[in-house]
């Protein structure tokens, strides 16, 4: 049982919780997720770690409300308890001094960005954030992201806040201008795919942080699979970031579609 001390609403369907899991919080590294369970009927739900205290012993975990397990979730208030939160799992991001760092996230794909944000900054790089989502109500995490971003770059679809368009517009803005040494990429899959191809003509490397269906979280069941530059990798235990160009983003895609609806 994982207690839950404090809960903020991003939006409507966007919750952020703080829970106590010390053991956790002292391992966690960038890149790391965890598998939740709500209550004793529940099913495995992966959220990517977004932040940690290791004096507090706690993980802070950004969920969106979409089937009816994260529902349950996103129901809970501080004092209620998580059936079990089991990690850390999934392999970290590699950190290093790559130079120019592009930093792009899409939705709620910006919480497991924070923590590789704050970890590329503190590697000595220069970092460059590209926010994005529909509209401004649906822009997460800015007060927390620009304290460790040399610059951050708005965008919203409908031109409500920031500046008018996609997050690959953003990014190319920047390619443009000036020397990009390394692009992480985290939101829908779509997202990732278009700024990998985007990044690709620019012969940008780029890691892309992939959120497959998962059940385990172990490898066994098989069901996060993916191919990569040809071969078959299972994103719990290989990933869940790959290098974005050698990710089959329509292979990937249709397996996410088939549990649609």
């Amino acid at each position: 049982m994982n207690k839950i001390l404090e809960k903020e609403h991003f939006s409507e369907k966007v919750v952020k919780l703080v829970v106590e899991a010390p053991m956790i919080a002292k391992a966690r590294k960038p890149g790391h997720f965890v598998i939740v369970i709500c209550d004793e009927h529940g099913e495995r739900i992966p959220l990517t770690i977004a932040d940690a205290d290791t004096e507090r012993g706690t993980i802070t975990l950004v969920i969106q409300a979409i089937g009816l397990s994260t529902q349950k979730i996103c129901a809970k208030e501080p004092g209620e308890y998580l059936a079990d939160v089991v990690g850390p799992l999934g392999q970290p991001t590699h950190i290093s001094k790559f130079g120019t760092v592009v930093c792009c996230g899409g939705g709620v794909g910006v919480a497991p960005l924070l923590p590789i944000i704050k970890a590329m900054k503190a590697a000595g790089n220069r970092v460059i954030t590209v926010l994005a989502a529909r509209t401004k109500d649906l822009i997460i995490l800015e007060d927390q992201v620009r304290p460790w971003s040399d610059e951050v770059i708005i965008m919203t679809d409908d031109g409500s806040y920031g500046r008018q368009g996609l997050v690959t517009n953003g990014v190319e803005d920047v390619i443009q201008r000036e020397q990009v040494d390394m692009v992480v990429t985290i939101g829908p899959a779509i997202m990732m795919k278009f700024v990998s191809l985007l990044t690709a003509k620019y012969k940008v490397p780029t890691m892309a942080s992939l959120n497959t269906i998962m059940v385990d979280g172990t490898g066994m069941c098989g069901a996060c699979r993916i191919t990569v530059g040809g071969k078959t990798r299972f994103v719990c235990v290989d990933g869940p970031e790959f290098d974005a160009h050698q990710v089959d983003f329509d292979e990937m895609m249709m397996r996410l579609r088939s549990y649609n609806n």
